[in-house]
């Protein structure tokens, strides 16, 4: 495959085009391989470190899309450029987000990590409509925000919120981590003149080739003796977590745009509260449904075209 045009060194103004309903299936479908990361994280930390499990799941993931281009008759890009870009974006993407939530689940609890997780599509808002203004910030996705918020908070309860005082420095962590995603959800558009596949395998491989001198210096893998279900747990989240997630993440960004994509994070609460019943038997919080309606409807705000919601309300109002 040869190496594609040299994108533009800051995100361009997406063009406004009409979207189709594969699209939201695919926003759907990343928010299901990201949904399993928290409870498999929480399974895989049981026996494994957090630099080698990251660095575990990115060489995984890596592999398998190295396979899947193989077999598409692709390859890797050779190109400089390109490959700066992979990595200036797998750092903030990756690599930084998950090495500081995955260390902070050692000390956070799942409610409240979920909670501080979902205010990335708030932060890409406030930096798209402060900074980068490369898509319109409307007052809509801005109420679509505020309800996907709610609606977090109705479905892991608010009782959670009572534990942000303690273990600060970790929450601070998973804080900083969610403006990270945002960042990196507004600066992925540089990579869109490339095949997302192609992003994606260079990126994770980069991503594990750096972490994997750490895993060796720090937690001797060798002398780690990781449970089945652990190292079930990263090869999963390598396959569907960080190979097929990330793939679907920039097939989204160049379909969907910015704070669109972002609002998959909300779809990942109630999809990633049944994984916690499934896997790791948390008890389902009695307001479920109130939660599962405000998210639906912050979905919804932040995805319907502005063009559709202002048709609807005129035929409300019977004009």
């Amino acid at each position: 495959m040869e190496a594609a045009p040299a994108p533009q060194p800051a995100p361009s103004p997406v063009e406004p085009r009409q979207h189709h309903w594969r699209d939201y299936v695919l926003l759907l479908a990343l928010a299901c391989c990201w949904s399993s990361t928290y409870p498999l994280t929480k399974i895989g930390l049981g026996s494994i470190p957090p630099i080698t499990f990251i660095s575990a799941r990115s060489l995984i993931a890596a592999a398998f899309l190295i396979a899947v281009l193989r077999f598409r008759g692709l390859r890797l890009l050779t190109d400089a450029k390109a490959w700066k870009l992979f990595a200036q974006q797998q750092t903030i993407n990756s690599t930084i987000p998950f090495l500081m939530i995955t260390w902070a689940q050692q000390y956070v609890p799942a409610a409240t990590t979920v909670v501080l997780a979902s205010t990335t599509p708030i932060f890409a808002f406030l930096i798209t409509w402060g900074i980068t203004r490369h898509e319109p910030a409307t007052l809509l996705k801005l109420v679509g925000a505020i309800l996907g918020l709610g609606g977090t908070a109705a479905i892991i309860g608010l009782d959670a919120l009572g534990g942000l005082s303690s273990d600060i420095v970790a929450e601070m962590a998973i804080l900083l981590a969610t403006v990270s995603f945002a960042c990196a959800t507004i600066f992925g558009l540089r990579l869109s003149d490339y095949d997302p596949m192609v992003v994606a395998a260079g990126s994770l491989l980069f991503g594990g080739c750096v972490l994997l001198p750490l895993s060796l210096i720090i937690d001797h893998p060798w002398t780690l003796r990781p449970t089945p279900e652990a190292l079930a747990a990263a090869f999963t989240m390598g396959i569907f977590s960080s190979a097929l997630g990330l793939m679907l993440f920039y097939m989204c960004l160049q379909r969907l745009g910015t704070l669109t994509t972002n609002a998959q994070g909300y779809l990942r609460i109630p999809i990633g509260v049944g994984l916690s019943v499934l896997l790791l038997g948390e008890a389902v919080p009695t307001n479920l449904a109130l939660g599962l309606v405000l998210v639906m409807a912050g979905v919804a705000a932040m995805t319907v075209p502005g063009d559709a919601f202002r048709v609807a309300m005129r035929r409300l109002r019977g004009e």
